[in-house]
This record gives structure tokens, sequence and C-alpha cells, in this order.
């Protein structure tokens, strides 16, 4: 039998759907899980109500974790559970932090920043 594709929040748990009709009904329904501003970088936690896991055997990825800074968006993590996601979104808040950190002690160590 095949796996579903489509799911809906109910509360913070995911649940399965087979009708595109009823799915597309419940994905206006509000799915941040969290989001996050550090600096000028923006970590947001998303439910995306399509199972992500196109290959491969494993749990359904539902939930997406990105660092976006508007030149280089290539951080992304996804889970299976809100309680993951959630954990996903701290860790990405502190990757964000150290990028922030190494950003800043780079412009303060360069030359042109002493003129």
């Amino acid at each position: 039998m095949k796996r579903p594709h489509l799911y809906k929040l109910i509360g913070k748990i995911a649940v399965p759907m087979r009708d595109v009709e009823e799915w597309a009904l419940a994905f206006g329904n509000p799915r941040i899980v969290d989001k996050t501003d550090v600096g000028p970088l923006h970590v947001s936690t998303v439910f995306l109500g399509i199972d992500h896991r196109f290959v491969g055997d494993g749990d359904p990825l539902l939930f997406e974790t990105m660092i976006f800074n508007g030149q280089d968006d290539t951080y992304c993590e996804r889970t299976s559970t809100w309680g993951q996601a959630e954990k996903a979104h701290r860790d990405a808040v502190e990757i964000a932090q150290k990028q922030l950190a190494e950003a800043n002690a780079n412009l303060k160590a360069s030359p042109s920043s002493r003129l």
C-alpha cells in the first residue's frame, strides 16, 4: 500500500490525509512552528503539509527549518514531528548566532574596518 503523501495538523500532530480537496481546505490553518530573527538572519520553521521524503524509507519529512539571509539560503533541515521541528529550530538559531558572530569578527579583523 502506498503511504500517504498529504498531511494536516491537528494541534501539533500531523495526520495523514487521502483527499486532496480536504487537504487543501485544512492547509489554510496556521503552519508556523517558530520564527526567529538573528540580526539580519531569519530562522523559519514551518509545517509543509506534504511528505518531502521523495526517495528511500523512513518517517515522512513534514517540517522544514531554514536560515534566510538574502545571499545564501542553503541551510535546510527537514523533520518528521513538531517536537523535532522545535529542536531543529533551536539548533538553527544557534547556527545563525555563530554565523553572525563569525561575520562580525571578520568585519572587525578586516583592515578596511580600521580606516
